[in-house]
């Protein structure tokens, strides 16, 4: 696939247009020059701005995925918290009457209300619709943090453990939860997609990383197994950081996820099995060098992807190094199509400051334009601003601008809309979420400092010409 970004250089008019239009010059003395064109702004030039929402959830903490836009038109979400005690909680941003809904509390969607244990703190996954219902899975909020790493939270005196994560339904008509499955060794659920033709649910278990496969009719939920090594629960050579994107090829029920020594994987849906693609893979010289037992980055991991139904094609984007690729799943092979980091990233040459990358990556209504919501240096008197040089867990090393990119696939078209600030002149900052509403709209969860205690809350971004505007 070809690469359509603007050029740098100016472009250069023939030799013989320049030679006549000199020699008209001095025929007429004309020492007069045509206008110089107007510039074209930069990414650092054009600026968005993002409103903020109070949901009413003072302790909310940061949310990764969890947002997702449904069929009715609103925007559902949840909102996390890393309390011992307190569960996350979801909601529904209604755009027609600019009004938000409190849905539930997720310890008590999954019936452990009264039960003593830790909460069910987050869901960390994006939702998938099927007959009227949002499907998803919850994960634990409340860590220990050993060897500068998040482990699941030991109990305090007089609680119960995590009893881990759960599959959950949510009826958009009735507004009743159902639990349909929770995942063994009391382990969260930190990855989940839908198979939503044959009414299937997967997911992969943190921190160790089994991946789990629910048949809804049957609730018959089986586990497959370790994806990698111990996945994030090992030390040493045994360590891998778990792959936060299940893709679902809807023509076959196949099922792909990646591991961060780079293989791509594929449950078989007629074996009830995994198998590794022994094709291509994603250790790719672009993406950077990694050591996968190492932890603080994905590796060789695919951030985020989704499936792209005209080219039979999975589509995502490698965290660290922020590169779009297409996984041609009928060839089994993987190609690099383009850097989408913003473009004060590309001049940078450097890599973003969020340790595993970006998961606001996601197609809008138009089914072709890919948004993506990513990092963006920050200069202070002409320097970069450099955050920390290492960490051990996914975070952000530093401060940074969050920029809105999409990319046309249709078009091969990459445009970086700018910088997104909040009313209060604010940089958005631990964000690694998105839903595109119907309108173009863009939404994500961010956190607001209105005052000296953070929340994560509800953003919008305005809709954008996916061409941009110069």
């Amino acid at each position: 696939m070809n690469n359509m970004t603007t050029s740098p250089f100016v472009k250069l008019t023939r030799p013989g247009a320049a030679l006549a239009g000199s020699l008209l010059l001095l025929l007429t003395g004309c020492a007069s020059q045509p206008p110089a064109p107007a510039p074209v702004a930069t990414a650092a030039a054009r600026k968005l701005s993002a409103r903020t929402f109070d949901s009413g959830f003072a302790e909310a903490h940061d949310t990764y995925n969890g947002i997702s836009a449904a069929s009715d038109g609103n925007i559902y979400y949840a909102l996390s918290s890393e309390k011992v005690d307190l569960a996350a909680q979801m909601y529904c941003y209604n755009p027609k009457t600019d009004q938000i809904k409190h849905l539930g509390d997720l310890t008590e969607a999954c019936g452990e209300k009264g039960a003593g244990a830790i909460a069910q703190g987050k869901s960390h996954v994006s939702f998938a619709e099927s007959n009227g219902k949002l499907y998803f899975a919850t994960h634990i909020g409340y860590y220990d943090i050993i060897d500068g790493q998040e482990k699941p939270g030991a109990p305090p005196k007089g609680m119960k453990k995590y009893p881990g994560g759960h599959f959950l339904s949510y009826d958009i008509a009735s507004g009743k939860y159902e639990s349909l499955g929770i995942a063994p060794r009391n382990e969260g659920i930190i990855t989940f997609t839908m198979d939503k033709q044959r009414k299937r649910l997967y997911g992969i278990s943190w921190p160790s990383g089994h991946f789990l496969r629910l048949d809804i009719a049957k609730r018959d939920l089986k586990d497959l197994g370790l994806i990698s090594e111990q996945g994030e629960d090992g030390k040493g050579a045994t360590f891998r950081t778990i792959c936060r994107s299940l893709t679902v090829n809807p023509e076959d029920g196949s099922v792909y996820y990646s591991t961060s020594d780079g293989v791509i994987h594929r449950y078989v849906l007629a074996k009830d099995d995994i198998e590794a693609v022994e094709s291509d893979n994603l250790k790719k010289d672009y993406f950077g060098l990694y050591d996968p037992s190492s932890p603080g980055h994905m590796g060789y991991n695919w951030r985020q992807t989704f499936w792209y139904g005209p080219e039979k094609a999975i589509y995502g984007v490698h965290g660290n190094s922020g590169y779009l690729f297409r996984f041609a799943t009928e060839s089994g092979q993987v190609e690099v199509i383009d850097r989408i980091t913003s473009e004060p990233s590309k001049a940078s040459g450097m890599f973003d400051q969020f340790s595993y990358g970006y998961l606001g990556f996601a197609l809008g209504p138009d089914g072709h334009t890919i948004h993506y919501l990513t990092g963006g240096p920050i200069y202070v008197e002409g320097k970069r601003v450099a955050g920390k040089a290492s960490t051990a867990k996914g975070e952000s090393k530093g401060r940074e601008d969050l920029h809105l990119v999409t990319y046309d696939i249709a078009a091969h078209k990459y445009v970086d809309h700018g910088p997104i600030y909040l009313p209060n002149g604010q940089r958005p900052t631990y964000v690694n979420s998105i839903a595109v509403g119907l309108d173009g709209s863009v939404y994500a969860l961010t956190r607001v400092e209105e005052t000296e205690h953070a929340r994560t809350d509800l953003m919008r971004i305005p809709p954008v010409a996916s061409a941009g505007t110069n």
